[in-house]
This record gives C-alpha cells, sequence and structure tokens, in this order.
C-alpha cells in the first residue's frame, strides 16, 4: 500500500543567504557555517557527512561518515582501504559531500577529488582513537559478507587477548582522504522554496562566486 506523505512540509524561514553576507573564499565560509551550527547543535554530529561515490556497477552509493579534519588543503575522513568506498574511491576519485544541518535550514554540497593522507597521518590519528575503535579497524572486514553477528564479537574477543598489553598497530588497510575540493554549493532553505544557492568554483580570486535559481 502506497503512503501519502504530500503533507509533509514546513516553510523555512530561519535566515538568508546572499552575495554580499558570504565570504570570498569558500572554506572561510564553510567554516563561519560550521561554526555557527557547532555553537547550537548541543548533542548532534555536526561533523556527519554525505560522502557519494561511484561504484564499480555504475551506480552512486552515499553514506555517512564524520569529518574529522578540514583547513585550506581539503577535507579529512578515515576508512577502511578495503572497504566498498575504498575500492570505488580508487576507481575514480571524484566525489561528492554533503552536510545538511535542519536545524539552521542549511546544507552544503562540496565536489572534489579524494587522495590519501600520508601515512604519517593515518596513524597518529589512529593512535588518538579509543582503544576499541582501534581494535575494531582490525576486527571489521568491511563491506565483505560475514557470517553472523558472532562472527564479530568472537573476532574482537581474539584481539583483545592478543592486544592486552602494548601498543595497537594501525592496519595496513586502513587510514584517511583527503577530498580536494573543485567546487562549494551553499544552500539555504528560505520560504516559498525559493531557496538561496550560492556556488563557488575555480576562477575567480581564486573563487568565483554565483548565486543559483533554488
Amino acid at each position: 500500500m502506497a503512503e501519502d506523505l504530500s503533507d509533509y512540509r514546513k516553510s523555512y524561514e530561519k535566515s538568508e543567504l546572499t552575495i554580499a553576507q558570504s565570504e570570498n573564499n569558500p572554506f572561510e565560509q564553510f567554516k563561519k557555517w560550521f561554526k555557527e551550527t557547532e555553537a547550537i547543535a548541543g548533542d548532534i554530529e555536526v561533523n556527519a557527512m554525505t560522502v557519494s561515490t561511484i561504484g564499480f556497477d555504475g551506480f552512486p552509493k552515499s553514506r555517512v561518515v564524520l569529518l574529522k579534519s578540514y583547513d585550506e588543503n581539503g577535507f579529512v575522513f578515515y576508512t577502511n582501504y578495503d572497504s566498498e568506498k575504498g575500492k570505488a574511491i580508487a576507481q575514480n576519485p571524484n566525489l561528492c559531500l554533503s552536510f545538511f544541518w535542519a536545524h539552521l535550514e542549511r546544507q552544503v554540497i562540496i565536489k572534489g577529488r579524494a587522495e590519501k593522507v600520508s601515512e604519517e597521518t593515518s596513524t597518529a590519528y589512529f593512535h588518538s582513537r579509543p582503544a576499541g575503535s582501534q581494535l575494531g579497524a582490525w576486527t571489521s572486514p568491511q563491506s565483505e559478507v560475514i557470517p553472523d553477528r558472532e562472527f564479530l564479537e568472537n573476532r574482537l574477543k581474539e584481539l583483545e587477548e592478543k592486544y592486552s598489553t602494548g601498543e595497537i598497530p594501525k592496519p595496513p588497510h586502513w587510514g584517511g582522504y583527503l577530498v580536494v575540493p573543485t567546487e562549494f554549493e551553499f544552500w539555504q532553505g528560505r520560504p516559498n522554496r525559493l531557496h538561496d544557492r550560492l556556488r563557488y568554483t575555480p576562477g575567480g580570486v581564486p573563487w568565483k562566486l554565483e548565486r543559483l535559481a533554488p
């Protein structure tokens, strides 16, 4: 039976986004919005972002991961390089990041190319994680078919015993990606679905800023 969702709607009226009030640099605009969201987020993970890749089957696939750092060079997240997303990135490093901050009626979409961060950077971040998360990186053959939940739990117990003392080494198949942006779009919800959309692309000083129709 079909379920009618046509009454699921709201009017976006919390803010506006104009070129005049925007930063010339999209990294600075992202930082501005991120900090504003962080200030009112409570227990919401402001750094949660959707990563979309193109798989071997030609279909796009999106999943939520956590942004772990960003600066003028790009945006960094960590994962299993042997996972479905890791294999997709190895085949086609072009991907898309998106942030949706519903409580401020804002979205940021970033197109870019992914490249692996240095082994030293990945190792340093790995050892900053809780021990349970470190063991989890060894436990899960991410994206592979497994027989049941007990497979993971038994594997974790084995690893807890193996690394009960001493440092847990970083798995060779685990590390970070730096996404180097080629385009930013900032979206602010507005009344009557006439949303504000501003796009940054290379070609200005050093970015060109344009308004898009909603």
